[in-house]
């Protein structure tokens, strides 16, 4: 599952500073996922200098696309993470629901 495939978008009138409407722009709602549960087949890495989040992803899903669900499950921002750094990455992401 992608991302922000269940995100709701609905069209927002746009005004310049005059109040004036002079087009529309997508407005996107927050999706909200429900939480990874632990699993037994979940695998624990400690990061090497240089390990990012999108080639665990690569590695371990064959889609760098889902470092998203690696750092959403371990509670992290970005893509780069420090070494040294104990992840756990769950086996499979089709946990990566929305509620």
């Amino acid at each position: 599952m992608k991302r922000y495939v269940n995100t709701i978008i609905r069209k927002k009138d746009q005004n310049n500073e005059y109040g004036e409407r002079v087009g529309t722009v997508n407005a996107y709602r927050t999706t909200l996922y429900a939480p990874v549960q632990e699993s037994n087949n979940d695998v624990f890495v400690v990061t090497q200098e240089g390990d990012r989040l999108d080639q665990l992803a690569f590695l371990y899903y064959g889609d760098q696309s889902y470092w998203w669900f690696i750092a959403r499950t371990n509670n992290l921002v970005t893509m780069n993470v420090p070494a040294g750094t104990s992840l756990r990455i769950p086996p499979d992401p089709a946990g990566a629901t929305d509620l």
